[in-house]
């Protein structure tokens, strides 16, 4: 998968953002998240090589806005051009995520219509808060393929009432040293409730206080992805 950062830096919005990485990154390089600007890689999608042939081969996917939301407000004068470049990129799929879900509908081209076939969006929620009040909207809105991602998960969530029409849901804890735990309990009861709609499941990783049968383990970042994935329960 490549990524596709039109614009960097971002505002946190909910509970979910407290400990981000991307902020803590930013401040250990003295740059201001705050600040939303344009990056050199606005283009990337559409860019040629001297042969003529788009440099992004296709059939790729490209995670649109890994280290931002696509939705944020101060980007909104560039988000049509990039609409334009997916348009003209339909070879390509273009994944994105975010919190700000309520803003989807002033934020999507006058051709939407019924969604692009190749656009995925994934709506983020953290706690049952944010998954009642976020999933309640991506339930109505059209969209192709919709997934729900539930990272960090920071509480135990029921997402019973919200898995029509999504194709994936996607768990994981929590890194930072001040991160708040998952419990495997959590995850495994959201895997229920994916078995019983028949959603696939992913467990993406651990957090960094990860609590299983009432015990509590410390995991190393370089292994959070590694242990979740031992655990073998995606379907």
């Amino acid at each position: 998968m490549g990524v596709w950062n039109p614009w960097r830096g971002c505002h946190r919005y909910s509970e979910g953002c407290k400990y981000c990485y991307i902020h803590k990154g930013d401040s250990k390089r003295n740059i201001d998240t705050n600040d939303i600007v344009k990056t050199d890689n606005f283009y990337a999608p559409v860019v040629k090589t001297k042969s003529g042939e788009y440099k992004i081969k296709s059939g790729q996917t490209e995670y649109l806005c890994f280290s931002t939301d696509f939705l944020i407000e101060d980007a909104d004068e560039w988000r049509d051009e990039c609409w334009q470049m997916i348009r003209e990129r339909s070879d390509l799929n273009f994944l994105f995520l975010t919190k700000r879900i309520e803003r989807f509908a002033k934020c999507v081209p006058d051709d939407w219509n019924d969604g692009y076939d190749n656009v995925i969006v994934g709506c983020t929620v953290e706690n049952q808060d944010r998954a009642d009040y976020r999933l309640s909207i991506f339930n109505e809105l059209p969209i192709k393929h919709k997934i729900i991602v539930c990272q960090p998960m920071i509480e135990r969530i029921n997402l019973g009432a919200y898995l029509e029409n999504v194709e994936l849901v996607v768990i994981g804890g929590e890194s930072d040293k001040n991160a708040r735990p998952l419990d495997y309990s959590w995850v495994l009861a959201v895997r229920e409730q994916c078995i019983e709609r028949n959603v696939r499941f992913e467990f993406r990783q651990c957090g960094t206080y990860f609590i299983k049968d009432g015990m509590r383990y410390t995991v190393p970042t370089r292994e959070l992805r590694s242990q979740a994935k031992k655990a073998n329960i995606d379907c």
